[in-house]
């Protein structure tokens, strides 16, 4: 039986995964003591620290991240995005005028360190149609940036701000008037902010984001397709996909990994509307920091993500094969396009799972 002990670090309980055997062992652990809520501690007094030098984010387009930072100290971060607006697949043979950051549904992923200084520069593509802006979550200040990136097609904003909380945030378009029409086109991403000890390590992670897709013809239509505001005011979506497209991680585009390797997965939820019940079948998440906090739970079977939220989940790949991850209010999955795949390359392990496997067409 596996089970995860705090590591004493602070900030990201996470800890190393151990085995522990409990027969025999002195002081059997009960399951209430791993369901003891985390201790209350006073509201933290946060502000922003010295600053060492200057360098350019490196961005990272999905489903890959950006490498963890090494660095000790905190430092003058420049992040530069664009917004494109461009005609791309949500389905073979189907298209869709996506609003994007980036290039990219979601958007490029941002990787900073906690007490970093960022310095965001947004830019718009001259031949964007309309203005956009953002709105980070990870931003304390009005609007999370987003009164101070208004920006007109072929002009660039800029704005600056400590990041001063550790964990995983979303980020979209929030221009007045029509916040949900921009996300609904795509327009949303995920910025992580490391704690200053750094997160532990892993073999390999990955940048997933769901998101509802609301198109004039029905799933499958084949063509241009238009967005359609009152089915998105209606919340009835012809597709929940995750990284904008039908399949888009699945079959020869599915997240390759090694057996008996660890696995985290920065989850985010776009919306507009929609929340997530994230799920990877075949597979128990090891540690869940849910809504993205700095406090893990362990041995979770599915974890909730609200539209503009998001989650961070880890685990070890102990069997080969394909694991399909999946939105559980499963006709999202199975008929709107909420699924994924997980290819666990390695050699057959009896001695966890044993069978014959017969066609699973999802």
């Amino acid at each position: 039986m596996s089970i995860r002990t705090g590591a004493g670090r602070p900030g990201w309980m996470v800890g190393s995964i151990v085995a522990l055997a409990l027969a025999g062992a002195a002081g059997t652990i009960g399951f209430g003591d791993w369901m003891k809520p985390p201790e209350a501690r006073p509201v933290p007094v946060r502000g922003a620290p010295a600053i060492r030098g200057s360098m350019v984010a490196d961005l990272a387009a999905p489903p890959f991240v950006p490498a963890p930072i090494a660095r000790s100290y905190a430092t003058e971060m420049v992040v530069n995005l664009e917004v494109i607006e461009k005609e791309m697949e949500i389905a073979d043979g189907t298209r869709y005028g996506f609003w994007t950051f980036g290039g990219t549904v979601p958007g490029s992923f941002i990787r900073v360190r906690e007490g970093d200084r960022v310095v965001f520069n947004l830019s718009n593509a001259s031949d964007s149609e309309v203005p956009h802006n953002i709105d980070l979550h990870a931003v304390t200040g009005p609007g999370g940036g987003a009164a101070a990136s208004i920006t007109l097609p072929g002009q660039r904003s800029s704005f600056e701000f400590a990041a001063l909380n550790p964990g995983l945030y979303v980020y979209h378009c929030a221009m007045p008037g029509a916040v949900g029409t921009h996300i609904a086109n795509g327009m949303y991403g995920l910025i992580l902010v490391e704690p200053r000890e750094g997160l532990p390590r892993v073999d390999r992670e990955f940048y997933l984001m769901q998101g509802d897709f609301y198109t004039a013809g029905g799933f499958g239509e084949k063509g241009l397709q238009k967005f359609d505001f009152a089915k998105a005011v209606k919340e009835d979506p012809e597709y929940v996909v995750f990284n904008g497209r039908v399949g888009s991680l699945a079959a020869d585009r599915a997240l390759q990994v090694e057996q008996g390797g660890t696995v985290r997965l920065f989850v985010g939820n776009g919306g507009p509307n929609l929340s997530s019940s994230f799920h990877v079948i075949g597979e128990v998440f090891d540690n869940v920091y849910r809504e993205a906090g700095t406090v893990a739970t362990h041995n979770v079977q599915t974890t909730m993500i609200p539209a503009g939220g998001a989650a961070i989940v880890e685990f070890r790949v102990e069997v080969a094969g394909d694991f399909h991850f999946v939105d559980h209010a499963i006709f999202r999955a199975t008929q709107k396009g909420a699924l994924g795949t997980i290819r666990v390359a390695g050699a057959e392990e009896i001695s966890l799972f044993r069978g014959e496997s017969g066609p699973m067409d999802h």
